[in-house]
């Protein structure tokens, strides 16, 4: 018997692809997980048409996605949980045995259910978190920003500010460990000032 008409792991598959598949629409990059997570789709899918299925279960399990972006607009928990619980139930019934009751083994969904619900949980939670937060620091804010010459500036050096390194240009010689204000951008260059002893007391 082929291992992925077996129910249980085409159940498996199918969390595993929904689960990778959210991550990679929330944090498109390499492309590795929607590789995997559409790989595992297919091979949830083959196993789905190859058994006795229960099609009306999918009515159920499709809206797990867009509630999690129902969830990322209105940061409403409960539309989180409805998606966790809809992933796993409408995963759990769309196998159908042969008798006609579901032929997903219960203590593997609880196990599964377990083991997905928390991850999905955190991990969603913290990826919307990340993605709306405000950056601690805005590059068109920097003019006029106080910093400290990592080295002897003169056209060219480095400077710490607002909590990064900076390559950075002056028409004066600025000496190494002293104040400087920004005064302009250009691209990734900042160009920047000495501060002398009166304006800092000031």
């Amino acid at each position: 018997m082929n291992p992925i008409i077996d129910p249980n792991i085409a159940y498996v598959l199918l969390i595993v692809g929904f689960v990778l598949s959210v991550l990679a629409l929330l944090t498109p990059g390499t492309g590795i997980v929607e590789i995997i997570g559409l790989f595992s789709m297919i091979l949830a899918g083959y196993g789905i048409i190859s058994n006795p299925s229960n099609y009306w279960a999918l009515v159920i399990l499709i809206p797990f996605i867009p509630l999690i972006f129902v969830y990322r607009k209105t940061k409403k928990d409960y539309y989180l949980i409805i998606s966790i619980a809809l992933l796993n139930i409408g995963s759990y019934m769309i196998f159908k045995s042969q008798s006609g009751g579901f032929a997903v083994s219960p203590v593997i969904a609880i196990v599964v259910f377990l083991i997905n619900a928390p991850i999905l949980w955190v991990v969603v939670k913290k990826i919307i978190e990340a993605i709306d937060r405000k950056p601690d620091f805005d590059p068109t804010n920097i003019i006029g920003a106080i910093g400290d010459a990592r080295t002897n500036i003169f056209q060219d050096g480095t400077a710490y500010i607002s909590g990064e390194e900076w390559s950075v240009r002056s028409d004066q010689k600025i000496d190494k460990g002293e104040k400087i204000e920004v005064i302009r951008k250009e691209g990734l260059i900042l160009w920047v000032r000495k501060i002398n002893e009166t304006v800092r007391r000031m």
